[in-house]
């Protein structure tokens, strides 16, 4: 019934570093205990949510470069998808009878492409390396393994680091979700509000810990979070976190971690950067890739083409059209994008911002009235590229451009996702 992960010999890994002392548990029960300095660090410098320095996305002073033109897709790729089969039920996977009751509660039928391939080599142990688009299923893929691992050997230790604070929010909220039928704790170490509660909460047992790095590394420094005894490390979406600049923090939180632990990667990317991470903190991984289309070619794409002196009204009368039903606007900068909010909450239009610069409490406010349909637009800066799922977005628009491809490719990723279609707009002022 319960399946354990065997303990494994010590790492091959040239470039790393050992672990240190320190007492066992990292920390609390603390649900919901979170506070201090912010979730992600922009790509170029810079400490991020919520913290020292401008954020990164909304502080965007970075002139963009990018040409959507080149991007004007009108008949995007109709993608025949076939039905997934699965090769196996979750009753297969050997996991806790109540652990299976959890999962049907939530209306999970069968596992995803990246929980049907991953899972089996996680409860084996194995290190792993997960290639998949966001919104595959890749948080139940690395929890439900290790829920098992921890109810079979209750001295494991998680740690789960995201490049955002939603995202380590959210995969907290799963881990609720999946575990409520055990005495399985869980905190996240997190920015936007006081650090205390999450001192506090580290003074307690904790089995997974989920934090940003930048958190996570300051808790470290500070003495309160000891990592000698962490069993088990969870890097999600680690391009994100590498493109954001967090590479050294994650060394150092790596570098103390003990080096018989099973580490277990997921990313949307894998660049050389990641390449390097993964051959000095990984022990011989086991890659899956279920990337299954591109964005650019799936995605309805066109631009919008704007006289500067009326951009706003031209974006009241894009808004106007009935198929834009939910719609996510992107804008560079967290002031732009809090005054563009309530300039269409103004206009009648029911709009809610997220940026750097709110708090934890506010971001989750205006995220849960965007998902319930109380607002039916959300106004961000590219903190909220990744990290956000939002089913039935119908629409992305680039009121600011990106200053990247990559930036771009997030963003517009936000829609048509799964099955469902969806459209991206980008602003392009009017050339004189």
């Amino acid at each position: 019934m319960e399946q354990s992960a065997q303990r494994r010999g010590p790492r091959r890994r040239p470039h790393s570093s050992g672990g240190a002392g320190g007492s066992r548990r990292p920390g609390g029960r603390g649900h919901g205990s979170h506070g201090g300095r912010g979730g992600g660090r922009p790509q170029g410098g810079g400490r991020g949510q919520g913290g020292r320095g401008r954020q990164g996305g909304g502080g965007g002073r970075q002139q963009s470069t990018f040409d959507p033109t080149q991007f004007i897709n009108k008949n995007p790729v109709e993608v025949k998808e076939e039905v997934f089969v699965p090769k196996h039920s979750f009753a297969d996977f050997g996991l806790h009878p109540r652990l299976l009751s959890a999962i049907t509660n939530l209306g999970i039928e069968n596992p995803s492409p990246i929980q049907d391939q991953t899972i089996p080599l996680a409860m084996e142990g194995k290190d792993l390396i997960g290639l998949a688009e966001t919104g595959s299923g890749k948080t139940a893929a690395f929890l439900l393994p290790l829920i098992q691992k921890t109810l079979t050997n209750q001295n494991e230790i998680t740690l789960v680091l995201a490049p955002t604070r939603e995202l380590a929010l959210q995969a907290e909220s799963e881990l609720n979700k999946f575990a409520t039928a055990f005495k399985i704790y869980g905190t996240c170490l997190v920015g936007g509000t006081n650090i205390r509660p999450q001192i506090r909460a580290l003074k307690r047992r904790q089995d997974f810990v989920f934090g940003t790095p930048g958190r996570v590394l300051d808790l470290i420094n500070q003495g309160y979070f000891k990592t000698q005894n962490i069993t088990n490390v969870v890097l999600d979406e680690a391009d994100r976190m590498l493109d954001m600049g967090f590479i050294h923090d994650m060394r150092k939180i790596l570098a103390d971690v003990p080096r018989d632990r099973q580490t277990l990667f997921f990313s949307a990317t894998m660049t050389r950067e990641a390449e390097a991470l993964v051959n000095d903190f990984m022990r011989d991984p086991v890659t899956i890739s279920v990337k299954k289309k591109d964005v650019t070619d799936s995605i309805k794409q066109d631009v919008v083409v704007y006289d500067p002196s009326y951009k706003l009204d031209t974006l009241l009368t894009l808004l106007g059209k009935e198929e834009l039903q939910r719609v996510i606007i992107f804008g560079q900068m967290k002031h732009q994008v809090e005054k563009l909010a309530r300039e269409l909450s103004r206009s009648g239009i029911k709009a809610e911002s997220i940026h750097g610069n709110k708090t934890h409490g506010q971001r989750q406010r205006s995220l849960s009235a965007f998902k319930s349909g109380n607002a039916r637009v959300l106004v961000a800066t590219d903190v909220a590229a990744r990290g956000i799922h939002v089913d039935g977005v119908t629409h992305v628009i680039n009121y600011d451009l990106p200053t990247t491809f990559e930036d771009y490719v997030h963003r517009i990723g936000r829609t048509g996702r799964g099955v469902h279609k969806g459209e991206a707009l980008t602003f392009v002022p009017k050339k004189r």
